[in-house]
């Protein structure tokens, strides 16, 4: 199991300046959230498209209409998250979505081992 840093969440999404976090991106910004607690964030705008999420800790999180299709995404988990037009990676199968989302469980995306 991934060890979860639990503090500080990363000041943009913690403050969800969403236009700051979206500039530090275009400027070429790397989107590291490796094993960050991101839980009960609403995530809603944040360009996370070529976020690296892996071990991230989203429970709770607004992930709505939010572009994952380039996240990585193993080894993260996103139990009782909003997902709701959300854009997952296409290699990423609707049963580990599922299973994420209703039991907690980490995320097996193996593209992104």
């Amino acid at each position: 199991m991934p060890n979860v840093k639990h503090s500080p969440k990363p000041r943009e999404l913690f403050e969800e300046n969403r236009e700051a976090f979206n500039q530090a991106v275009a400027d070429g910004k790397t989107a590291d959230f490796s094993n960050q607690n991101l839980s009960d964030l609403d995530l809603i705008g944040f360009n996370l498209r070529n976020a690296n999420l892996s071990g991230a800790y989203m429970k709770g999180a607004n992930l709505s209409g939010v572009d994952l299709s380039e996240a990585c995404l193993h080894g993260a988990s996103i139990k009782s998250a909003r997902i709701s037009g959300c854009m997952f990676p296409m290699d990423l199968s609707a049963e580990e979505i599922r299973l994420s989302v209703e039991k907690g469980s980490r995320i097996r995306h193996p593209r992104n081992q």
